[in-house]
């Protein structure tokens, strides 16, 4: 059989017709040190303060500390698949998380990932987790009541919407009985005014928040509610990232002109989680060091701008 050099070439010619050449540049940093849920990296100087990174083995991490030749990263997932000398890639995004319709009756990690075992959230929108909150001019007066049904709190004590109110007590109080009670009263609520609820468990064990959505699910509360669960065993970034995630996928509906009441379980958790990030990104008292600025304060989905007065709740 003769070789016809027409025809190797007119092969050669087809598939290089749809050849491109592409140029991609990313920049690589390197794990110098691991353990308790932290992370120091070297190598990426571009990298920003809250900047989502791509570790192996599916583990993310964000940037919280800017020092001079390394980075401090938080990681959002189990440290131990984490080893010196693995690499580390820059995303180019700042942390966020999903939101939208899609997200209602779900149970979510602070990631904005399912854990209920009802497959992918398809949603295609997304919004970041630390942002500045609104001024307080730009914010609404606090005038129309968010119905409790505890009729102790409501006649005496009435909480308004636009409102933070702060639920104190001893373990074993009642505190969740008071915030998941009202939840489920907004199923009294017309349709047209019906808040969307947002319900972050920080800390707590995965019985007790399974028995929260449990309860939830069958006074048929989850078609308007949304799960963020950060469980005890949950490192302690994913506790720390919860009520701002919570937060960020409450404000898309706020911003979208619809009632919200964001519920935090509860932030003593947080405040721990946030205590210990901070101790241990400190570092060598001797290193030169900046803190990357982050908001932490409250998260801010309180009141939108004058247009949105009647359509805004702040959290209980």
């Amino acid at each position: 059989m003769a070789i016809r050099s027409e025809e190797i070439t007119s092969v050669i010619a087809k598939q290089l017709e749809g050849f491109e050449t592409k140029l991609e540049l990313a920049e690589v940093g390197y794990v110098l040190q691991v353990g308790d849920g932290i992370a120091r990296v070297f190598g990426l100087k571009q990298a920003l303060a809250g900047e989502l990174l791509e570790l192996p083995n599916r583990v993310y991490g964000m940037v919280m500390n800017l020092e001079t030749d390394t980075v401090g990263v938080v990681l959002m997932g189990d440290d131990s698949l984490i080893k010196e000398g693995d690499t580390v890639k820059r995303t180019g995004k700042v942390m966020e998380v999903p939101v939208g319709e899609a997200l209602i009756g779900r149970v979510v990690n602070p990631l904005g990932q399912p854990v209920d075992g009802k497959g992918p959230i398809k949603t295609s929108r997304t919004r970041l987790v630390e942002v500045i909150a609104p001024g307080i001019v730009e914010r609404a007066p606090v005038k129309e009541p968010l119905q409790t049904g505890l009729k102790a709190i409501d006649a005496m004590i009435p909480i308004g919407r636009g409102q933070r109110e702060l639920i104190i007590g001893d373990r074993q109080t009642g505190k969740t009985a008071v915030a998941i009670d009202a939840i489920l009263n907004q199923r009294n609520e017309p349709a047209a005014g019906r808040p969307i609820c947002v319900y972050v468990a920080i800390g707590q064990k995965q019985s007790n928040i399974a028995q929260v959505v449990q309860r939830l699910t069958d006074r048929g509360a989850m078609e308007y509610t949304i799960v963020v669960a950060a469980t005890a065993s949950d490192p302690a970034p994913l506790q720390y990232l919860a009520p701002y995630a919570g937060c960020a996928m409450a404000e898309e509906f706020m911003w979208g002109g619809k009632h919200v009441l964001c519920v935090y379980d509860d932030l003593s958790k947080h405040a721990a989680a946030y205590r210990q990030l901070s101790l241990l990104l400190r570092g060598p008292p001797a290193a030169k060091r900046i803190r990357a600025t982050s908001s932490i304060s409250t998260p801010g989905c309180w009141s939108g701008p004058a247009s949105f007065r009647r359509k805004t709740v702040r959290a209980l």
